[in-house]
């Protein structure tokens, strides 16, 4: 998870220097003639990067959270899984493995959190999607609310072994300090706090019958939004590989690992001003994972 263990939302080699985007931009439309390779992958020439002191203070953070979420997701699955989903054989997909199926969503709730899973492949690639999204939000930075995450995504005894672990990782002040939140985990006055993960696919790495891999593939926004913000929000790209295991009627997690990108190309696009990233998102809501 973008952290929840391993979400590693700010983490050196997933987000690269100008992950940590400057807040701002004159929101102006220019147009560009294509003049040869350029050197974004789409035939235009890239801006220069632009050095900025608060991009090498999150490259600190970066180091920082990984180091603290590998310490919280000690144990691994003990199969060597890299969490690259190499255990389907390099397979390509089906064009429709990722279609729309006619099956409807899951409608049970484990507090806030999706439950009632189907029995199968497409249920097992839903709950791994839902539970990235739990796992990677800003409620893993509450302790209260962090415990109800963990002890509804993760088989029960592995949320018992871990809750002490990842209330260290998400509770030392060192950490809290580093990424610009208040002791208790709150953002300062006047600054919105924004961790959230945004699933761009999943594909089964292996399934069994009771146990299944699931690779999921998202896109992670990290930081806080307002004023005077010197940790603004960015983003980054990540593969989940979660391992589940069906217990009493639904998915949970037993382990998980986590691996930078696949990262696209990022386009010319100017920043959105700090208040209208904060207002986004309080006003779009997340969404339940179903195909």
């Amino acid at each position: 998870m973008s952290l929840g263990d391993d979400n590693g939302y700010g983490n050196d080699s997933g987000r690269t220097d100008d992950a940590y985007s400057t807040i701002g931009g004159t929101r102006q439309t220019r147009t560009r003639l294509p003049d040869g390779e350029g050197g974004d992958g789409y035939n235009a020439p890239r801006r220069p990067a632009r050095a900025s002191r608060s991009l090498v203070t999150m490259a600190g953070v970066v180091v920082l959270l990984i180091a603290a979420i590998a310490f919280a997701n000690m144990g691994g699955d003990g199969n060597g899984n890299d969490g690259d989903g190499s255990g389907n054989g390099g397979s390509k997909p089906e064009a429709a493995s990722t279609a729309a199926t006619g099956t409807k969503p899951v409608t049970g709730k484990n507090g806030t959190i999706p439950s009632g899973f189907a029995h199968d492949e497409q249920g097992a690639q839903s709950a791994a999607a839902n539970y990235a999204v739990a796992l990677g939000s800003a409620d893993m930075f509450d302790k209260t609310r962090r415990r109800t995450v963990v002890t509804a995504v993760y088989a029960p005894e592995v949320a018992a072994a871990r809750q002490g672990d990842l209330d260290k990782v998400y509770s030392g002040q060192d950490f809290l300090t580093s990424i610009g939140l208040n002791a208790d985990g709150s953002a300062p006055a006047g600054l919105t706090f924004i961790s959230r993960s945004n699933p761009a696919g999943t594909k089964i790495v292996k399934f069994n019958g009771d146990s299944a891999s699931v690779a999921v593939w998202y896109s992670a926004l990290f930081g806080l939004a307002g004023e005077g913000s010197k940790n603004p929000v960015s983003e980054s790209w990540y593969t989940n590989t979660f391992e589940l295991t069906w217990i009493d009627g639904d998915w949970k997690i037993t382990d998980f690992t986590q691996k930078d990108g696949p990262t696209p190309v990022g386009r010319d696009q100017a920043a959105s001003p700090a208040e209208e990233m904060a207002n986004a998102v309080e006003q779009f809501g997340g969404f339940t994972y179903a195909r």
